[in-house]
């Protein structure tokens, strides 16, 4: 692929709710512009970009790939992001090299969550943005329908500059508003010619529609307008070019990706109405500033990390400064990627997209630039985990290579967290959602032959008692030699102030004072394992006050042991019961489920403390619930809302369990337990 000037360049964005077609419209530009001689399908497994064996299994995008295209002496740059909410992580690291968003939207299905979520997101970086309706061939397709959903939601600005000719098996072809001229499609080659006569109003109306829209942006072009001067197209093209690179104007084109109709009108649209990088806000300087947006770990080759070049150019065989790692890397073969493929190129210029291979010590989020001037780029906002699960390694094999296997998973995708709880022993690994989990273990099988599954975290119950009793310790031991022995009576009793307290009540010398930290020690110690089901105990005081020693046999150990005997004795007589972390939990949802999602709350024996309006139609929900119900509350929310729901939790304090809750959880205590990593 030959090399193109910044102003020749096009970074695009394909992202939208899963479903609607962003592999196959990639996969159909890719045809149309020569970059492949067969048009694949995804349900063949055989498309450009969706090139990674978990996607080809899945039938779904899980991965942002890239698929360059040259199209009449540009090169665009078709970044395409996964649909499914788990994989969002991945949609911010294509919008955040883009400087355009192609939102495909379905003409049977409308506006979706996905969609609404890639717009935002496309907001955040006031992106520019354009509209392709897809899927005009399928049954219960409706242009009009979609296309008034989304003016509905997003406003006037969002105006058609194309017209479908048919609909469903009707459909034909369209019209270019803004020409006037009609393209009828046969096996993907588009004839030009008249407006048909049934749609010759409703061209008229959407031309008019879209020349008032393009006018109010222009104050020239509105002086013409009101003077009923003549507007020529190429003013109205750069007009709308304008116009659409503020955002003030979204057009909106249809086609069909998988019937290849109207695929090089969109690619057009992009070259006209799309902004370059040189259109953009520069984010580095006249030196290399290179970001670093993604990154592939492969257990054979090494990391290739996907960057786009802000500043200056980079030249393969060549060093940069990690600014954020605060070391110097060095560049080895430049490459240009399309999908799986991989082509050496010399340099990658200030706007464009390469790749790189085999970085010592870079990452995705990472800025590489001039050490004697450097810069920082923005890096990558990522969501942060809502869904978490154990890791449970399937053999001892499996568990020797499980931290190594984590660790280059962890640098393939930064919305994945790994933590080793101290308390349970478990790995916990944390992601966007149960999908996201379940994908990353294939994926850990597949790239690192480690077999594992994933299990529900333990929840950290406590233990703790609810009233007081005093028992003796009593240890004693004769072995012929030197005895064991110390004697202690201890007073147990509840302890609102805090987790532990140590009381020594002690006079006379009952119990030696070098001894009294002995007792103190084996109390704490036993206190790890409570009676009921081996959780630790809190909220506890333990008052010394009397005992019995031994000129020649007692010792540290012998009170330690003593200790812990008393307490083993005593908590049983203080009626002791299980405590269960509970959480604060703050959920933000559209106020037309709010009911839904109360009901669901009081349904995980939840305590909802209130509600708030916070604006644009949501509301703020503020409760209290118990860990143990909340582990797929991520999940839960996101069918109730259809994804459009989020939430916070973090611990509040512990609570008792209800008895018949107690019960089931102290029998499944007993039973074995896995080998966890």
């Amino acid at each position: 692929m030959k090399e193109y000037p910044t102003d020749r360049i096009r970074n695009v964005a394909l992202a939208s709710h899963q479903g609607t077609g962003k592999t196959s419209l990639v996969e159909a530009m890719v045809f149309d512009s020569g970059g492949s001689t067969r048009l694949g399908r995804v349900e063949e497994g055989n498309t450009v970009s969706d090139w990674d064996p978990d996607e080809m299994n899945h039938h779904i995008s899980i991965n942002t790939s890239l698929a360059p295209v040259e199209w009449n002496g540009y090169k665009i740059n078709l970044i395409d992001t996964p649909g499914y909410a788990d994989f969002v992580g991945e949609v911010k690291e294509g919008i955040r090299v883009a400087d355009s968003v192609l939102l495909p939207v379905s003409a049977v299905d409308g506006l979706q969550v996905g969609t609404e979520m890639a717009w935002q997101f496309a907001d955040e970086r006031s992106l520019s943005k354009l509209v392709f309706i897809n899927k005009m061939e399928r049954e219960n397709a409706n242009f009009d329908k979609a296309l008034s959903e989304l003016r509905e939601r997003f406003g006037i600005r969002v105006v058609p500059v194309q017209i479908p000719i048919g609909r469903e098996h009707d459909f034909a072809g369209l019209v270019d508003v803004l020409n006037r001229k009609a393209y009828a499609f046969s096996d993907g080659s588009a004839t030009e010619g008249p407006v048909p006569d049934d749609l010759k109003d409703a061209v008229e109306e959407a031309r008019q529609q879209l020349v008032e829209a393009v006018c109010e942006t222009d104050d020239d072009l509105m002086a013409k307008y009101l003077d009923d001067t003549d507007i020529s197209d190429s003013e109205m093209i750069a007009a709308l070019h304008a116009a659409a690179c503020r955002g003030e104007i979204i057009p909106v084109l249809v086609g069909s990706a998988t019937h290849n109709v109207g695929i090089p009108q969109l690619l057009d649209a992009i070259v006209a109405y799309m902004p370059s990088p040189a259109e953009r806000q520069a984010e580095g300087n006249g030196e290399a500033a290179v970001l670093i947006f993604k990154t592939i770990a492969d257990p054979y080759v090494g990391k290739l990390n996907y960057f786009r070049v802000y500043g200056g150019s980079v030249r393969a065989d060549s060093h940069l400064y990690n600014v954020n790692r605060g070391h110097d890397e060095h560049l080895g073969p430049i490459l240009v990627v399309k999908g799986k493929t991989q082509e050496n190129v010399p340099q990658i210029v200030t706007g464009d997209i390469g790749a790189v291979a085999k970085l010592h010590d870079t990452g995705t989020g990472d800025t590489l630039t001039s050490k004697a001037n450097p810069v920082t780029l923005d890096p990558i906002q990522f969501p942060q985990p809502a869904f978490s699960a154990a890791v449970i390694a399937k053999s001892k094999a499996d568990l020797d290579k499980l931290g190594q296997a984590l660790h280059r998973i962890v640098e393939e995708d930064p919305t994945l967290h790994v933590q080793r709880d101290p308390e349970t022993g478990e790995t916990i690994l944390s992601g966007v959602g149960e999908s996201h989990l379940q994908i990353t273990v294939e994926r850990i099988k597949r790239k690192f032959g480690v077999d594992v599954e994933l299990g529900d975290p333990k929840v950290p119950y406590r233990e703790t008692i609810t009233s007081s009793a005093k028992a003796e310790g009593r240890h004693k031991k004769q072995t012929g030699g030197r005895g064991q022995f110390g004697d202690v009576w201890v007073e147990f009793e509840p302890n609102s102030e805090g987790n532990f307290e140590f009381v020594n009540k002690i006079v006379g010398g009952a119990v030696p004072r070098q001894y009294i930290p002995a007792v103190e020690k084996g109390i704490h110690e036993a206190m790890q394992k409570g009676p009921l089901a081996g959780y630790p105990v809190i909220n506890i005081r333990a008052t010394l006050y009397d005992g019995k020693y031994h000129d020649v046999d007692s010792s540290e150990m012998a009170f330690k042991i003593a200790g812990s005997l008393a307490f083993k004795e005593g908590i049983m007589k203080c009626t002791p019961v299980l405590l269960e972390p509970f959480m604060s939990v703050e959920v933000i949802v559209p106020e037309s489920y709010m009911g839904d999602v109360i009901g669901d709350l009081n349904s995980k024996r939840a305590r909802v403390l209130g509600m708030e309006p916070i604006g644009a139609g949501r509301t703020r929900i503020a409760a209290h619930a118990p860990l143990a119900e909340m582990t797929h509350y991520a999940t839960a929310l996101r069918s109730i809302t259809q994804g459009r729901g989020a939430f916070t939790m973090t611990l509040l304090d512990y609570e008792q369990v209800p008895p018949h809750e107690a019960q089931k959880i102290i029998d499944a205590n007993r039973k074995s337990e896995p080998v966890h990593a």
